[in-house]
């Protein structure tokens, strides 16, 4: 596949005569955004590391690898009920995203897309405040079941928000800036975030067994939506062109087999995309980190708090090194180098677990490496974006996370059955070796920058 040049610029004879700067993209639908000469681009920049910091600081506080399985602990307590989550997860991110994105490619703006999925995000987060506030946490058979309701109407909004907000970086952000906006958004949200868990998370997740009074749920969820919220009206200030497109929308088979199609038609991102698979498989461990420590070290929910301090300030302190390398060398070496660091938390908590009077105090270790969960799914995203042209962004970026999602859809339950009746050693293992596989396939990508 002959790779873009991301930084060819609309020629003036197609310009729209009120779009001097060559953000709109002609009649034909033939030429490209381009944010090269765009003079809202420091504006845009800006608006997107805050946006990135907001979101960053609501999330914290609903981390899937912690957070949200205790809370599912809490109420239910079944590793298949734990497994839900990383299949609502993906599933949210992987098939709405794969259905909207041809009415996100055919908008003529992104920004209102991003404001109405960012809004709904903290809207779910207020309604599980309010069911919290309202049953008290109680145990019964259908909590669970409400709660996993919104948290998929969630994960599906979240899928959408992400497409959208991929598609506007490429759409507004400069090539050779994408790496410097994610340090920034992860490096200064981490330490707004930490700052902000330190300070509050003592005081809402408590050992109740010691203070005599549940964990305040609840709050965290109201601070999670309003963060969200925040973010929502951050979006509506970005400054965008239209653009023009009239392309027909495609029905769901036609969706399906274009997916098929861009996998059979590209042999570089084929192999992306194998690789996004082998890492949704790592996916599905995310829910189980916290049970494993818990259960085996004997610790209550307040070991909770260092976990979610450390996995924040780990996507703080790769993201440093990865935005940097990313910009100079390319995607494709963080990608290597990631997937061979993933490979190690697994292998740490198996240990860990084992060891009473060591594994308490450095299973923070193991959350602080989970730390570059994120940012290896963002740098799929953001080598995605340079290995097709612009107008093809939302087709490819769908495909690719429909590829990271089938794994946790399909297995996730699985995986918290098969760790209640086997053991939590023999799934982690079977993981390990596909997370090796998936490092070994980086070495047989392209750098886009290298074959333009």
């Amino acid at each position: 596949m002959s790779l873009p040049n991301p930084n060819s610029k609309t020629t003036l004879s197609k310009l729209d005569s009120k779009d001097p700067v060559g953000l709109v993209t002609d009649l034909s639908g033939t030429e490209e955004v381009s944010a090269e000469n765009d003079p809202s681009h420091s504006r845009n920049f800006g608006l997107g590391v805050l946006y990135m910091v907001l979101m960053r600081v609501g999330w914290i506080f609903k981390t899937e690898s912690i957070i949200m399985p205790a809370v599912l602990d809490v109420i239910g307590g079944s590793g298949w009920l734990r497994g839900c989550l990383p299949m609502l997860n993906r599933f949210g991110q992987s098939i709405p995203p794969l259905l909207a994105s041809d009415r996100i490619r055919n908008a003529p703006f992104k920004k209102y897309g991003l404001f109405c999925t960012t809004l709904t995000m903290g809207i779910c987060f207020l309604a599980l405040s309010l069911v919290w506030f309202v049953t008290n946490g109680a145990k019964t058979w259908w909590l669970p079941l409400i709660f996993l309701v919104i948290y998929g109407i969630f994960f599906a909004s979240t899928g959408i928000n992400q497409l959208l907000l991929h598609t506007i970086t490429g759409k507004l952000i400069r090539v050779l800036r994408r790496g410097m906006l994610s340090l920034l958004g992860t490096v200064f949200g981490a330490g707004i975030a930490v700052a902000v868990a330190w300070f509050l998370l003592p005081v809402w997740l408590t050992d109740e067994a010691e203070s005599g009074k549940p964990s305040s749920f609840g709050l965290i969820f109201a601070f999670t939506g309003s963060m969200f919220v925040g973010a929502a009206i951050c979006a509506l200030f970005l400054q965008e062109r239209p653009d023009i497109r009239h392309e027909k929308h495609r029905g769901v088979v036609e969706l399906i087999r274009a997916f098929f199609e861009t996998l059979r038609m590209d042999k570089n991102f084929r192999m992306v995309a194998i690789i996004g698979a082998l890492f949704g498989m790592y996916l599905t461990l995310f829910p189980h980190y916290q049970r494993l420590g818990r259960d085996s070290l004997g610790l209550s929910l307040t070991a909770l708090i260092p976990w979610v301090l450390a996995q924040n300030i780990g996507a703080a302190l790769f993201s440093v090194p990865s935005g940097w390398i990313a910009d100079r060398f390319g995607n494709r070496l963080v990608l290597r180098f990631s997937m061979f660091v993933l490979c190690i938390p697994p292998v740490m908590a198996l240990v860990l677990a084992q060891i009473d009077n060591v594994g308490s105090g450095w299973f923070t270790c193991v959350f602080c490496l989970l730390g570059l969960t994120p940012v290896v799914m963002r740098y799929m995203n953001n080598y995605t974006l340079e290995v097709c042209s612009p107008k093809d962004h939302p087709r490819y970026l769908s495909t690719l996370g429909l590829a990271m999602a089938a794994p946790p859809i399909l297995l996730s339950p699985l995986i918290g059955a098969l760790i209640d009746w086997v053991s939590f050693e023999f799934v982690f293992l079977i993981v390990i070796f596909c997370v090796f596989v998936g490092w070994i396939l980086t070495f047989r990508i392209q750098e886009p920058r290298h074959h333009r």
